[in-house]
């Protein structure tokens, strides 16, 4: 187990890195600026769900073999990528809010569902995540504090709480936010624009950059 001055530490930098947004970040927060604190708290939700799958790969190396595999990486981020586009796609088409109001609670469950799942996706295809499990959380494994994995899993559990915490006040806000901008019917249908615009632009990155790798470093 680690020891808690390690968790200390890994909270501070944990902290750090998830303040700082990012793919996730922005689908949270575009989820709540347009369909309100509920979508935003679960995306949030699926989008952890999906990180402790992460989470046990790492534990277990797997995800070893997606950053070893270049073609594996390149095929899961354009994966990643294609998936966002096909997100805002769907959200560009989307009729008003007005119009979606009127539906039915049945409906409305179902699109929660949805929204979980997306968020679930889109964590879990992208690889970057791997990496960083691979990448970040070692480095506070200590050797003499028991097994790797149960120490990987239990600061990536940790990790996924932090995350919880950090990307839910992201979902407030955009929440705060939206219900302003909900008040006015051309705002409203420009943030649906722009937030359709940002899903299918976080694709287009995602796939520009899927061949994009770190070198690895020469052999002593």
């Amino acid at each position: 187990m680690p020891s808690l001055a390690t968790l200390v530490v890994f909270s501070g930098a944990a902290l750090l890195l998830l303040v700082v947004p990012g793919p996730a970040v922005l689908y949270v927060v575009a989820r709540s600026v347009g369909e309100g604190t509920r979508a935003g708290l679960v995306s949030v939700a699926g989008i952890h769900v999906a990180t402790t799958v992460h989470v046990a790969a790492a534990a277990v190396g797997l995800s070893a073999v997606l950053v070893a595999s270049s073609t594996a990486f390149t095929a899961v981020k354009l994966a990643g990528a294609a998936y966002l586009v096909v997100l805002g796609i769907r959200i560009l088409r989307t009729p008003d809010p007005a119009e979606v109001a009127l539906q039915e609670a049945p409906r409305a469950t179902r699109s929660l569902r949805r929204t979980f799942v997306d968020g679930f996706v889109v964590n879990l295809l992208n690889p970057k995540t791997a990496v960083f499990f691979l990448a970040f959380v070692p480095q506070f494994v200590d050797p003499d504090r028991g097994g790797a994995p149960l120490q990987i899993a239990v600061l990536g559990v940790w990790f996924m709480v932090l995350g919880l915490v950090s990307d839910g006040a992201y979902a407030v806000g955009g929440a705060w936010i939206g219900e302003r901008i909900r008040r006015t019917a051309l705002l409203q249908r420009r943030t649906r624009v722009a937030t359709g615009a940002t899903y299918i632009g976080l694709g287009a990155l995602m796939a520009m950059t899927a061949t994009v790798r770190t070198a690895p470093a020469p052999r002593p």
